[in-house]
């Protein structure tokens, strides 16, 4: 068939997506003569062998916390592929639920404890065509820009050679966009691939959601960026499967993310419900939170609510940084400098800041409301970890980075030192730094923490159930341990409350929970709840603090960092807002640390005492534990030398909640 233009593509590719939907995914079962002839036995013979199930368990209408990750690529996504990575969305959900599944390299990989939801989200630019590049008897496999990825990841590739191959097999993407330009690709043929890998991953979602007890989202990203623009990635993730557009909507169609919540919209119209998720603002150059549009005209009503009806939430943490704040931008915030990878996402440029972070653009979506204008930026949080390899690596003890067979080595991490012998060691990691007399790797991977995780509150673990928590936003982030984060605010919580058994149904009779929005109620001051509680698999908590934002009566930004709760029940100095040091330490020789020093829990009602009931505000909790090694002295150790001293030794993990916005009375000064 004679090949067509990439817009002739493109326009084919959205009129597929505008019809057929698919539905859940079956295996043909045959006719039953496909064993030969053996007698299958009946129900009632088998009965005895039945495996026993966990009983569902019933709602719970105060709600509990769930744990997930919603950003997962496996082997259909090009990048993953070239880091190795064979995994399925099969793989990716059996390894959530606590089954064992290989890494690039061959070792096993394996959950210290089951997830609750899941969402393989594999980019729909070129979705499944890397993997079937690499197999020489495909269509996809005869065109010129994919004879670099032919056998990969079939045994003929290992070793050195086949890194060296993984290297150069990144230029698939360059070659791919200019064959298609060129008119030199039938787009049939890229079509039916996406189709097939896309099918498939609605189809594992299906196979593996379990309502009561595991959730698998049907999910895709979203992949738009560009050396100046840096990242503007958005994970997609739908309600249900009951239909799907029968491709997802891509780079491909559009780099603009206004035509991907134009194209969310349009299906919302036809009761197919999703959202979209951006991750690394932190690598953005500025551009996930600025103040204007894709056009460069200021952002207006319609932007504001187009953007926020679609994109509720943002992902604060991952493994490529931490996205919250940054130092240059809070001043005041002695956690500002928590997990910064201040690189563009795949450049080795520099981020701009400004722009790029959420509590700045928490800030800005309330200097659009003063001027009269929706808010575009009244977003929630939730972390999840952006793994290449089908598997969420949050543990800082057991960290393998997310690039497969680029990451597999301390070495290629740099977190110890490059011996110039060791060939895995330097194939696949960035230009080398010599600190101390000793080389190591350098660039962004260095930079790398070992996070994120969603927790939502949620009745039951179903996907209408979870998706629901998401869409309000009673979501939080955690930088990988499971803290559990409360956070309410109300006009009728009294300190009492805290002893009360129903303490949280009271909590959701008489306020709001994170996500929320409380309308003023003349002058009176709200009161907000918080209630942390440690991962018993790690550390205990050190501090439970708020994060207050707010336009002052000048029309300024503000924000201010409390601390509410401290360790060993003593009171914050309340001169600095601050908690004195509890004496936790650690031991870099082994990674020890004081377990005694510390809380399982910090719980606290809290009164803002510069409240003022004429300005806009957002209030966050945020939850620190106790300092515990960090992945690279973890490798260090392990390795027998010295941390990299110009990385983090220590890091304490923490947790967000999402924010409740205070909306003064109309005709206010705010």
């Amino acid at each position: 068939m004679k090949s067509r233009t990439l817009k002739t593509y493109s326009a084919m590719l959205i009129a597929l997506l505008l019809v057929g939907g698919l539905s859940g995914c079956g295996a043909d079962s045959g006719d039953g003569d496909g064993d030969g002839g053996r007698q299958v036995p009946s129900v009632f013979e088998i009965q005895d062998e039945m495996v026993s199930r966990a009983p569902v368990p019933e709602p719970d209408p105060e709600r509990r916390a769930y744990f997930g990750d919603l950003h997962v690529h496996t082997k259909w996504s090009f990048d993953a592929f070239a880091f190795g990575t064979v995994a399925s969305p099969d793989d990716a959900y059996r390894y959530a639920k606590g089954e064992q599944i290989d890494h690039p390299s061959g070792f096993p990989l394996q959950l210290s404890e089951p997830l609750d939801f899941y969402a393989v989200t594999d980019h729909a630019m070129f979705l499944g065509v890397a993997s079937e590049a690499s197999d020489v008897t495909t269509d996809i496999s005869k065109y010129e820009f994919a004879e670099a990825w032919h056998d990969l990841n079939t045994g003929e590739g290992d070793g050195i050679f086949g890194l060296i191959q993984r290297l150069a097999a990144f230029g698939f993407l360059g070659g791919a966009v200019e064959a298609i330009q060129a008119d030199e690709v039938e787009e049939e043929v890229l079509l039916d691939v996406t189709r097939s890998a896309w099918a498939d991953t609605v189809r594992s979602a299906d196979l593996h959601n379990d309502p009561g007890r595991f959730t698998a989202f049907v999910a895709y990203e979203f992949t738009s960026w560009s050396d100046d623009m840096g990242n503007l990635h958005r994970n997609v993730i739908f309600r249900d499967s009951d239909e799907v557009p029968a491709v997802p909507f891509s780079r491909v169609h559009s780099a603009n993310p206004e035509d991907l919540w134009e194209w969310m919209d349009g299906l919302r119209e036809r009761g197919i419900d999703s959202l979209a998720i951006p991750h690394n603002s932190n690598g953005s150059n500025g551009n996930m939170f600025r103040l204007v549009d894709w056009a460069e005209e200021p952002l207006d009503d319609a932007y504001a609510e187009l953007r926020i009806r679609n994109e509720p939430l943002i992902e604060i943490t991952q493994i490529k940084g931490t996205s919250e704040t940054h130092p240059l931008l809070s001043t005041r915030d002695e956690w500002a400098d928590f997990e910064l990878m201040e690189f563009r996402v795949g450049s080795p440029l520099y981020s701009q800041p400004k722009g790029s972070y959420a509590r700045e653009a928490l800030l800005n979506g309330l200097l659009f409301e003063q001027q009269g204008i929706a808010n575009p930026y009244a977003f929630g949080f939730i972390g999840s970890s952006d793994t290449h390899t089908g598997a969420s690596g949050v543990e800082e003890d057991d960290y393998l980075s997310k690039l497969g067979l680029l990451s597999v080595t301390p070495e290629q991490r740099g977190s110890v030192p490059r011996s110039s012998l060791s060939l895995m060691g330097l194939v696949g990691a960035a230009a080398n730094v010599e600190i101390d007399g000793e080389n190591y790797a350098s660039g962004a991977q260095p930079t790398f923490g070992a996070s994120g995780l969603a927790g939502v509150w949620a009745e039951e673990n179903t996907r209408d159930s979870i998706y629901d928590a998401l869409s309000r936003k009673e979501t939080f982030g955690t930088s990988g341990p499971r803290m559990r984060l409360r956070f309410f605010a109300g006009y009728e919580f009294a300190p009492d409350m805290l002893d009360r058994n129903d303490v949280v149904t009271v909590a959701y009779a008489n306020g709001v929970p994170m996500g929320g929005e409380l309308p003023a109620r003349g002058d009176q001051a709200p009161a907000f709840l918080l209630w942390a509680m440690a991962d018993n698999n790690s550390a205990p908590l050190q501090r439970l603090q708020v994060i207050k934002g707010w336009i002052d009566e000048a029309g300024q930004p503000n924000e201010e960092v409390i601390d509410v709760a401290c360790a060993g029940g003593v009171m914050p100095d309340p001169t600095s807002n601050r908690c004195p040091d509890n004496g936790a330490t650690v031991d870099l020789s082994n990674c020890s640390f004081s377990a005694a020093t510390g809380e399982g829990e910090l719980r606290v009602m809290w009164t803002d005492p510069n409240f003022d009931a004429s300005q806009r505000a957002f209030y966050y909790a945020r939850v620190l534990e106790n300092p515990t090694c960090r992945w690279s002295t973890w490798d260090a150790v392990r390795a027998g030398t010295k941390p990299r001293p110009d990385l983090a030794a220590t890091l304490q993990e923490r947790a967000w909640s999402s924010p409740i916005h205070y909306k003064p009375a109309t005709g206010t000064a705010g």
